[in-house]
């Protein structure tokens, strides 16, 4: 029984009834503080419906004048004539909610919207580090109100039971498996069923759970609708309801709590090298290296800012992750504002990769270093920059010559799937299973010639020049072109080195125009003075085209 207990699920829920308001009197109380003893004005928020403007939101010098939720705002001033009032604005609440949720992750890193005014908080497991549920829902419930929102909170073990005690009933720590006796007082508007049946419910006598909780559940069936049955089984837990987080849970976290708040970078930068010590030694028991690290720094104020860095390797050493971090924060002076202070500061692994430990020996200690170096400058550039912007040359599997190099961001390459040798081929190395491994560069260097000749040159120009060319006859090598207005006259040439579309590439190789890619033949050429030319005449005479096309390619050095 111990042991269930223990594996129960247990939730937070808070709910905002007057988020409207209490997001325009901080506002306020900002810009103005009020004094000791003086009195709040009354205040609300309207919404129109139709040709008429209801109350939505009260504060509570509102309240006590009487006021209450949908009155008509006309009969409102009339009875209140000093009630000030502003329109609702959603997208304003909707945004203050989130960062609500932001601020709620120092409890939980699963944390759910509820609605356009409540939260939802899996807690499973987190109590203790907080001396138990009932210090754990105080702490919150009085922090929200000294940064002046209206609260109300309960724990329990579904999310129906923890949303009905937190909006009906007194708002507690429920008791795991105490949910009948919890719910049995509530009204059946703690369900969230539809009105309908609410109504229903109350024309025969049913105006509370408990009068539902010993029925026969197949004529509330039938009479009701399954969905009343079903909610019954969700707040009861005799069926499950997950809760969805905004944000997947991070793979390893690690945070540091503050007595006293902290807002020097020097003294952030060495929390953050001490948590990075604690991950690193996480990620060691999983074989993992991280691949993208959040830094969540909580204010005081109940603000929280977010600094993410990705690296182009496997990562845990604890003095990396902090030079990353710090060249984020170099960069971006503005992410850092700590304001009164920072209470909290977490460092998460938001994703990770396999990274056994390895062994060097002295003979590759040099590549090894080298290798380190490689990937710390992409880190830091990537920190700098972003890890899209830092881009490798690679080799495609591409037919046309220009197209058989791109670029793409240097931290998505692995070195093991790259080969630069036999370039030119059908090969090179990418597309291999993870169980091959490329040959050695340096190997397969020492086994070519000393001297080799350049059958292409080094860098091409594209989109390839159109040249005015000659030749003697339609398949032959040009005799003489015309390149920028200046006229070469060919001595020697040496192809043609024919190079075709892949019959089943189909149009993989359009052009620009959207037409298919045609054969092409290439040709080494050298004019009277010694330059050499790249060439190549596009189509085949008489089977593509009638009036073969002639365009440079390159130039060699």
């Amino acid at each position: 029984m111990r042991r269930d207990n223990l594996m129960r699920q247990r939730v937070l829920s808070l709910w905002f009834p007057d988020l409207p308001v209490d997001r325009i009197l901080r506002r306020l109380n900002a810009a103005a503080p009020h004094k000791a003893g003086d009195v709040e004005p009354p205040f609300a928020v309207a919404s129109r419906t139709g040709n008429v403007h209801r109350l939505v939101s009260l504060n509570r010098t509102a309240r006590a004048l009487g006021l209450k939720r949908q009155d008509n705002l006309a009969d409102a001033r009339a009875r209140v004539p000093h009630l000030l009032v502003e329109d609702v604005a959603p997208s304003q609440d909707a945004a203050l909610l989130e960062r609500l949720a932001d601020w709620c992750d120092r409890y939980t890193p699963l944390v759910a919207l509820d609605g356009t005014d409540g939260l939802l908080l899996d807690i499973t497991g987190c109590a203790h580090l907080f001396d138990g549920e009932e210090a754990l829902l105080v702490d919150a419930l009085s922090r929200l109100k000294q940064q002046g929102f209206v609260v109300q909170g309960a724990v329990a073990d579904t999310p129906v039971a923890a949303f009905a005690v937190a909006r009906f009933g007194e708002g507690r720590c429920v008791a795991s498996g105490a949910e009948r006796a919890a719910l049995s007082p509530l009204p059946i508007e703690a369900l969230r069923v539809d009105v309908d049946v609410v109504r229903a419910l109350n024309r025969v006598g049913l105006p509370t759970i408990g009068a539902l909780l010993d029925r026969p559940r197949a004529p509330l069936a039938n009479r009701f609708g399954l969905e009343l049955v079903r909610r019954l089984d969700l707040a009861l837990g005799h069926e499950k309801e997950p809760i969805s987080p905004r944000f997947a849970a991070p793979l390893v976290v690690a945070e540091r709590r503050f007595f006293e708040p902290i807002g020097l970078v020097e003294d952030v930068e060495a929390v953050v090298f001490s948590l990075a010590g604690q991950v690193r030694e996480a990620l060691e028991r999983r074989c993992e290296g991280g691949r993208a690290f959040e830094l969540a720094l909580f204010r005081v104020d109940g603000a929280v800012q977010r600094v993410v860095v990705g690296t182009s390797r496997p990562l845990r050493d604890a003095k990396r992750i902090k030079a990353l971090f710090a060249e984020k924060l170099k960069v971006d002076e503005s992410v850092l504002d700590a304001g009164y202070g920072y209470d909290l500061i977490r460092l998460a692994v938001v994703e990770a990769q396999e990274a056994t430990g390895q062994q060097l020996v002295l003979s590759e200690e040099g590549a090894a270093q080298a290798d380190a170096d490689l990937s710390g400058l992409i880190d830091r550039l990537g920190a700098r920059l972003g890890l899209d912007r830092i881009t490798r040359l690679l080799p495609m599997d591409r037919h046309l010559p220009e197209r058989q190099t791109e670029f793409v961001p240097a931290a998505l390459v692995r070195e093991d799937a790259v080969s630069w040798v036999g370039f030119g081929g059908a090969d090179f190395g990418l597309g291999r299973s993870e169980h091959e491994t490329s040959p050695s560069l340096e190997a397969a260097w020492q086994e070519l010639p000393l001297e080799l000749p350049l059958e292409r040159p080094l860098r091409l120009i594209d989109p390839a020049e159109p040249v005015d060319a000659v030749a003697m006859v339609p398949d032959g090598p040009p005799l003489r072109f015309r390149w920028r207005r200046v006229l070469y006259k060919v001595v020697r040439s040496e192809g043609p080195e024919r190079i075709a579309p892949p019959w089943w590439a189909g149009n993989i190789d359009a052009d620009v125009s959207g037409e298919r890619a045609t054969t092409r033949d290439y040709f080494r050429i050298e004019d009277e003075d010694g330059r050499r030319f790249w060439l190549y005449r596009e189509g085949l005479y008489a089977r593509e085209t009638t009036t073969p096309r002639w365009y440079l390619q390159g130039v060699f050095a």
